[in-house]
Parts: structure tokens; sequence; C-alpha cells
């Protein structure tokens, strides 16, 4: 199906898009970038963050994680559903701490 342009627009929007925060489009889909490493997915409207145990804890903290392949064949990610999308704060939160938690 692919994801639609509009989509990602608005998750850079409630990012705020600063200069560390940028996407790259892969097969229809999108890889979100935060600080030059790869934090998560955008396959199918569907936002995939990579799994930390920082990121696990952030969830945690206000709901169950929700685990989910974020292509067939892929290893499993965090499945942040468009409800969370709309806390800009929320979501901003995680993928820095999620950005930290990578490697280069």
């Amino acid at each position: 199906m692919g994801t639609k342009a509009e989509t990602v627009d608005f998750l850079l929007d409630q990012l705020g898009a600063p200069p560390s925060i940028r996407t790259h489009r892969m097969f229809g889909e999108y890889a979100l970038y935060c600080d030059e490493k790869v934090v998560a997915f955008v396959c199918d409207d569907e936002l995939f963050i990579k799994p930390t145990a920082e990121g696990r804890a952030w969830i945690e903290a206000s709901e169950p994680v929700d685990e989910a392949p974020a292509y067939p064949g892929s290893k499993m990610y965090f499945r942040i559903g468009g409800d969370r999308w709309e806390d800009r704060d929320w979501l901003g939160e995680l993928v820095r701490i999620t950005a930290a938690a990578l490697p280069l």
C-alpha cells in the first residue's frame, strides 16, 4: 500500500522537524532519522519505533507496549498508535530517548 506523504508531513510537524530530524523515502515507506540515526519506520501509515529498554520504559509509564513487525519479515518494533501522534511532547521525547539509546 505505501505510506502517504501527508502522514510523514504530519509526523514531522508533530516532532517540530528540527534539523536533527529527517525522513528518507525507501520503497514507498519512510525511515525516520534523529541525529543521523534511524529511530523509526513509517510503513503503511503506521509508526514503528526501534525497540530500546529506555523507550520501553517511557511507553510503559503511560500504556502497555504494542509490538509488531514494521514490514513482512522484520523484527518487532514498538507500534505507536495514531492517538499518541497527537501528543507532540510525548512523541518527541520518545524519539529523543530512542536516539540517545542507539549507537551511531
